[in-house]
């Protein structure tokens, strides 16, 4: 089988003969990579058996009942639409150090048959059948697998684990041992020897995970590919591996911070809306019953530019302290820092106070944050940051027992939000009877002149 060099985009994937310094097919510049790929596997392919296809009616499909599998843990059921389905693939994504190998490990060793006693994670979940699950690990020895397992005092020892880069190696060991799961950790160490490029290259992602993609289906295992992320925040590799999977979920949060978020963009087999809320300790991840409450209960009560907003995770209103702080500047370039809410959210809204109320805030730096460390993207927390930041200008605290919702619009206008009596429901379960919304205010001049004549 001979060989010859193309040039692979790093981004997109397609290649071509000549170097060039934009990519023809996606535009990204200084993307193209020398790749070596072999001749004749096109020829090898057609020259194998085919079975006869034929296309058929829905109708004449037989409907093949499936259970899903439970994690054991909660919070990944609710992200996944209620447990695992038999021959999909998932891709779990995040940034170094924010703990997925960490959450693959405990969920190896939970469907591998940890009872509900073993793990406060576990505590409200019932005793499973045990399921066969390898996790393969491509970065670490064994010898390392086993200190973190002993670090995050896991009990049992059920589940099978290899440590291997080589995909035909990976693939025999599925077919011997036929798990019902199979943890890839990571997919960009995978390689295969049918092609001469690295490790981690856009070609070897593409045909690795195709490869492990055909024998899920085939064998019906299902199989969580780990993947890396860029410094961009988007996911290592083609874009067309996303495409691939069945589903992709990404665990968010600030790499210091205690919270993490595990949230869907795809899924097949469900809602794409759900996250899941775990808390980081030093043994692993533990499910976060009642976010709310947690977000909190560290809270430091009436102090200025502290605003509580019930924002919408997924399909649950969880309740979160926004704080905010305005101090005068020096600079001849006010600064703008957004941490939890989105940059160009903040932009915007200190446009409209600007605007509408007549703040002076060019003056002014203008730092937001999401206690927790949590990010939201629900903009029903437009009015939540608007009242921070007036909060900490005129260093005057809302009312006790007071919680804020609402859409603010480049008028001035407070806009209806989604889920608005499921956010006053969980407000007034913690205690916050008072709520300022768009229910109650037209604009945010309405809500400023409330406040003035408390």
């Amino acid at each position: 089988m001979k060989e010859k060099s193309v040039f692979v985009c790093q981004s997109c994937g397609n290649d071509t003969p000549k170097w060039a310094g934009k990519c023809p097919f996606c535009g990204e510049w200084n993307t193209l990579v020398e790749t070596s790929v072999a001749v004749g596997r096109g020829k090898a392919k057609r020259e194998r058996k085919k079975t006869k296809n034929k296309p058929q009616k829905l109708s004449e499909v037989k409907n093949t009942a499936f259970s899903r599998i439970k994690t054991g843990l909660g919070e990944l059921d609710r992200v996944l639409g209620g447990g695992l389905v038999p021959g999909s693939v998932i891709l779990l994504a995040g940034e170094p150090g924010i703990g997925k190998s960490t959450l693959v490990l405990q969920l190896a060793e939970a469907l591998a048959g940890k009872s509900n006693q073993d793990d406060p994670g576990l505590k409200n979940q019932t005793v499973r059948d045990r399921k066969t699950v390898l996790y393969v690990s491509g970065e670490e020895s064994l010898a390392q697998i086993k200190i973190r397992a002993d670090r995050l005092e896991l009990k049992t020892d059920k589940g099978l684990y290899l440590s291997e880069t080589d995909v035909e190696m990976i693939g025999e060991q599925i077919r011997t041992f036929k798990p019902e799961v199979a943890i890839i950790d990571s997919i960009q160490t995978l390689s295969t020897d049918d092609l001469a490029a690295a490790a981690g290259s856009v070609s070897q992602i593409r045909e690795t995970a195709a490869r492990l993609i055909r024998m899920a289906k085939d064998l019906s295992v299902s199989v969580i590919l780990i993947g890396h992320v860029t410094k961009e925040g988007v996911i290592a590799g083609p874009k067309i591996l996303e495409h691939m999977v069945d589903a992709v979920i990404t665990l968010e949060g600030e790499k210091f911070a205690n919270f993490r978020v595990l949230r869907a963009t795809k899924n097949r087999f469900g809602a794409t809306s759900e996250v899941g809320i775990f808390e980081m300790t030093d043994r692993g991840m533990i499910e976060v019953s009642n976010p709310s409450k947690v977000m909190i209960e560290d809270r430091v009560r009436r102090t200025p530019g502290s605003v509580i907003v019930p924002a919408i995770e997924g399909t649950r209103p969880v309740l979160v302290e926004v704080q905010a702080l305005v101090v005068n500047t020096n600079l001849p370039v006010p600064r703008r820092v957004a941490r939890g809410v989105d940059f160009g959210r903040l932009q915007l809204i200190t446009a409209v106070l600007s605007k509408t109320l007549g703040l002076r805030l060019g003056n002014y730096d203008i730092l937001v944050n999401v206690a927790g460390g949590i990010k939201i993207q629900d903009p029903g927390a437009d009015l939540g940051v608007a009242l921070a930041i007036y909060s900490s200008l005129k260093n005057k605290n809302l009312p006790a027992k007071t919680a804020v919702f609402g859409e603010l619009g480049l008028l001035g206008e407070l806009r209806p939000v989604y889920q608005a009596q499921q956010r006053i429901k969980e407000a007034q379960r913690l205690g916050f009877n008072q709520i300022i919304s768009s229910e109650k205010f037209s604009s945010i001049k309405a809500v400023v002149a409330s406040l003035r004549s408390n």
